[in-house]
C-alpha cells in the first residue's frame, strides 16, 4: 500500500507539531517539579478530562474495537457499559481520598495503612506493569503502520518511542495532558469523519447498515445466561468494573490527573467528563467495525480474498483507511491512530518517573533532594522507562501473541494492587501480616489462572487447568486477597482480645 503525498504530508505535519508543542513546555520560566508531576494543581477540568479519556483510548481500541464488531458482535461494548458504576465509586470516595492525602504518589497511602512494603509492592507492580504496556502498545501500533506504509516494525517503534519519549520527559505532565487533549479530539474527529463515510458509501444508503447488521445478530451484548466459562454479558460487564475500578481507584496515570486541577469540584468534573465521553467513543468504534461488515457485505468484491478470513478482521480497518478514504482523509486517520497510541505512552512515560521519584529515589535514596535534582531524576526516569519499553517492544515481534502476554502479565499485576487498596480502603481493621499472607495467596491463585490456560492444553494435568474466563482472573484474584486478608483480620483480632 502506498500514501499519497497529501496523506504522508498531513501525517508529518501532525507529528511534528506534536513534538514541538509538547517540548515546547520546558521552556516555560520558573517551571518546579509539582508542575512537572501535577501542573502546579491549576490546570481546567476539561483539559483533564479529555486527557483521561485519551489514555482510556490506546491504538488498540483505535483497531482493535472495530476488527471485534467486523468479526463478531457488540458483546465487548459492555465494558463500556461499567464505566459510568466505577467512576461513581472513584468521585464518591477516591478522588476525595487523593485529593485530602496531597501526594503526588497512588501508592503513599498503602504505605499509610500497612507500611513500606505495601507501597514499594504496588509501585514496583506498576512500573513493570507501564513497562508492558507501552512495549505493547508501541508494538501493535508498528503492525498496521508495517501494513499501511510498508516501513520496517522495528523502525517504526524506535522512531515512534523516541518521539514519544523527548516531548513527554521534557515537557512533563502538561505536556502530556495539552497534547492528549489535542489527540483525543483528532480522534474522535477520525473516528466521525470514517463512519459518515462509510455510512453514506452504502448503496442503498446509510440505512442498509442497520438492516444488514440486525440480520447478521451485529448488534447483540452477548448471552445473558449466568456462565462464569464464556464471554456472557455478566462476565465482561463485572470484569469492566474490576478494570475500571483499578484504573480510577489505582492507577498512577488517573491519580496524578485527579492531583492537577484546581480544587477537588474540578478533579470530579473532570473525572466524570472524561470516563463518561469514552462510552459514546467506544459505541462509535463498535458501529465503525459493523459498518465495515455492511460494507464489504453490500461490495464484496472491494475486499481482497487474503482479508476475508477470520484471523484478518484487525487488518480490515487499516485496509478501508488507505482505500476507502479521499486523498487528505487517510492522513487524519493515520494520525489518529499514532495520537491514540502516542497519548497512553507519554501518560505511562510521565507516571512512572513521578513514582520513580516519590516511592523510590526520595524515599529510599535522597530524601531532602533538591529541584534540580529532582527535575533530572524525572527526566531521566522518563528517557529511561521509554528506552526500556522499546526494547520490550522489539522483543514483542518474537512473541506468539502480544495481546495474551500482555492480558497475562497486566492480570497478575494489576489483580494484586487492587485487592491490597480495596483490603485497605473498606476494612480499617486488617494489619500488614493479614494483609501480606492475602497478598500472597492471591497472586498464587492469579498466577494459577492466568498462566495454566497458555501452558496446560491436554494431558494428565488438564484438569488443574483454569475453568473461567479468562476475564474472571482479576476478579477472583482480586476477592481472594480482599477475603483472606478481612477474615484473618476477624480470627486474629478475636484471639488478641
Amino acid at each position: 500500500m502506498q500514501l499519497s503525498l497529501i496523506d504522508l504530508a498531513i501525517f508529518l505535519v501532525y507529528m511534528l507539531g506534536i513534538l514541538f508543542f509538547g517540548v515546547s513546555f520546558y521552556f516555560k520560566k520558573g517551571r518546579t517539579t509539582d508542575d512537572y508531576m501535577v501542573g502546579g494543581r491549576k490546570l481546567p477540568a476539561w483539559a483533564i478530562g479529555m486527557s483521561i479519556f485519551a489514555t482510556f483510548v490506546s491504538s488498540i481500541s483505535f483497531l482493535a474495537l472495530p476488527g471485534n464488531a467486523y468479526l463478531g458482535n457488540w458483546n465487548s461494548f459492555v465494558f463500556s457499559l461499567s464505566i459510568p458504576i466505577a467512576a461513581w465509586i472513584a468521585v464518591k470516595f477516591f478522588v476525595p481520598m487523593y485529593r485530602e492525602l496531597k501526594s503526588e504518589s497512588a501508592y503513599y497511602y498503602l504505605e499509610e495503612r500497612f507500611g513500606a512494603w505495601a507501597r514499594t509492592y504496588a509501585s514496583i507492580c506498576y512500573l513493570l506493569t507501564q513497562l508492558a504496556r507501552m512495549g505493547t502498545i508501541l508494538y501493535l501500533l508498528a503492525l498496521p503502520m508495517n501494513a499501511l506504509l510498508g516501513w520496517d516494525i522495528a523502525t517504526i517503534i524506535i522512531v515512534t518511542g523516541i518521539a514519544v519519549i523527548i516531548y513527554a520527559s521534557m515537557g512533563g505532565i502538561e505536556a502530556v495532558i495539552w497534547t492528549d487533549a489535542i489527540q483525543g479530539i483528532v480522534l474522535i474527529l477520525g473516528a466521525i469523519t470514517c463512519l459518515l463515510i462509510l455510512l453514506f458509501s452504502m448503496p442503498e444508503g446509510p440505512g442498509q447498515v442497520i438492516s444488514i447488521g440486525q440480520e447478521h445478530g451485529k448488534f447483540s451484548l452477548g448471552s445473558m445466561g449466568i456462565s462464569f466459562t464464556a464471554s456472557t454479558f455478566w462476565v465482561i460487564l463485572i470484569y469492566g468494573l474490576f478494570i475500571n475500578l483499578q484504573n480510577f481507584g489505582i492507577d498512577q496515570n488517573y491519580v496524578q490527573r485527579y492531583m492537577s486541577a484546581k480544587t477537588e469540584k474540578e478533579a470530579i468534573k473532570s473525572t466524570w467528563f472524561g470516563s463518561s465521553l469514552y462510552v459514546p467513543v467506544s459505541l462509535l468504534f463498535f458501529f465503525i467495525g459493523t459498518a465495515l461488515f455492511a460494507y464489504y457485505q453490500a461490495m464484496p468484491e472491494l475486499l481482497p480474498a487474503s482479508l476475508q478470513t477470520a484471523d484478518a478482521a484487525d487488518k480490515i480497518f487499516p485496509y478501508f483507511i488507505v482505500n476507502g478514504l479521499p486523498k487528505g482523509l487517510t492522513g487524519l486517520l493515520i494520525a489518529s491512530i499514532f495520537a491514540a497510541g502516542m497519548s497512553t505512552i507519554s501518560t505511562s512515560l510521565n507516571s512512572s518517573a513521578t513514582v520513580i521519584l516519590t516511592d523510590h529515589y526520595k524515599k529510599y535514596i535522597n530524601r531532602t533532594s533538591s529541584q534540580k535534582t529532582n527535575f533530572r531524576v524525572l527526566t531521566i526516569s522518563a528517557v529511561a522507562m521509554g528506552i526500556l519499553s522499546i526494547l520490550v517492544s522489539l522483543a514483542m515481534t518474537e512473541v506468539k501473541s502480544a495481546l495474551d502476554a500482555w492480558w497475562a502479565l497486566s492480570s497478575v499485576f494489576s489483580g494484586g494492587v487492587l485487592g491490597l487498596f480495596l483490603l485497605g480502603y473498606f476494612s480499617r481493621r486488617v494489619k500488614q501480616m493479614e494483609a501480606a499472607i492475602g497478598v500472597v495467596l492471591g497472586l498464587l491463585v492469579i498466577g494459577w489462572m492466568s498462566l495454566t490456560p497458555i501452558f496446560i492444553s491436554e494431558g494428565p494435568w488438564i484438569s488443574f487447568r483454569n475453568p473461567l474466563h479468562a476475564n474472571m482472573t482479576i476478579v477472583v484474584g482480586t476477592l481472594v486477597i480482599f477475603l483472606t486478608g478481612f477474615l484473618l483480620s476477624k480470627v486474629l483480632n478475636g484471639k488478641t482480645r
